[in-house]
């Protein structure tokens, strides 16, 4: 009996199946699913710069399909000679009056944006052609804007740097800076002083609080201790003997009133010291007359 899957036969499927691995491997790396339906549209442009097979196609800012050719019309020279065929997912509808524009990214790349015409009903059939146009690129938008106003400033600039360099180069500047140097060096010496204090003085400081706070917990467990109820008492009691002493002072019928409010009492003693002091002048003066001497 014949073999029917003979070496070559073998062979062969190998290659197809490898064949057929390598086409899909090689669609997966460009971003193509083989296995996903999809519409074939072409766009007309006239500058595709930066644009590459497999570009993405967005819309809203949501892939919805990949860039499959670009092809140059050569037997038709003139604007939007360029033909990009895109395919987009099937169940993307696009409306009639939509078109495409070139957008390039700084690290990206270029990739297709559709623009929808979202006000009508009518929708685009697949194969049809559709209007592209090239966005003003990143750095398009810097040739033409930022680079006209770094022009305009460069000759501030230059002002500016020039009065950097006098301010420099000026003498007062490094007097000022040789000052902050002497004050860094001051401010340096105060830190080692502080230094110093904290880690000799503050800890003995610190040993005198502890030693008067102890001091003044003994004192306080002293005071607590006292009986301030007796000392009160006691107090009072002080406080009404001398309210008493005080009536039988400002009292004329008591002898302690009599010596204080009688006035007679007073000039007695005073006119007894009056004739003491006389009596002591005279003796001074005549003292013969008091004392009398005799040998035998």
């Amino acid at each position: 009996m014949k073999k029917i899957f003979t070496k070559e036969v073998i062979i062969g499927l190998v290659t197809i199946v490898s064949l057929g691995v390598l086409y899909s491997g090689i669609n997966y790396l460009k971003g193509i699913n083989i296995l996903k339906q999809t519409n074939h549209y072409y766009v007309t442009m006239s500058n595709v710069a930066e644009l590459q097979i497999s570009g993405p196609v967005y819309v809203d800012g949501f892939k919805v399909g990949l860039v499959n050719s670009i092809e140059y019309q050569y037997d038709n020279p003139g604007p939007d000679n360029i033909v990009v065929q895109i395919g987009l997912d099937k169940e993307m509808k696009l409306q009639t009056g939509s078109y495409v524009e070139l957008k390039s990214g700084l690290t990206s790349g270029a990739y297709l944006n559709i623009i929808l015409n979202k006000y009508v009903s009518t929708y685009l059939q697949p194969g049809d052609t559709i209007t592209g146009k090239s966005s003003e690129g990143m750095m398009d938008k810097l040739a033409n804007d930022l680079i006209p106003q770094v022009e305009s400033i460069l000759p501030r600039l230059d002002s500016i740097l020039s009065g950097i360099q006098i301010l420099v180069n000026h003498p007062a500047l490094h007097e000022s800076l040789d000052h902050i140097s002497v004050s860094t060096a001051n401010l340096q010496k105060s830190t080692n002083q502080l230094n110093n204090m904290l880690s000799k003085d503050v800890p003995s400081i610190v040993s005198n609080f502890n030693k008067i706070s102890s001091d003044f917990a003994i004192v306080s467990e002293n005071v607590s201790k006292i009986d301030f109820e007796r000392t009160f008492i006691i107090a009072d009691k002080t406080i009404q003997n001398l309210n008493k002493m005080t009536e039988q002072l400002n009292n004329p019928n008591s002898s302690l009133g009599l010596l204080m409010n009688d006035s007679s009492l007073y000039n007695n003693l005073d006119s007894t010291a009056k004739n003491a002091s006389e009596l002591f002048k005279d003796l001074k003066e005549n003292p013969k007359r008091y004392v009398h001497f005799s040998i035998f």
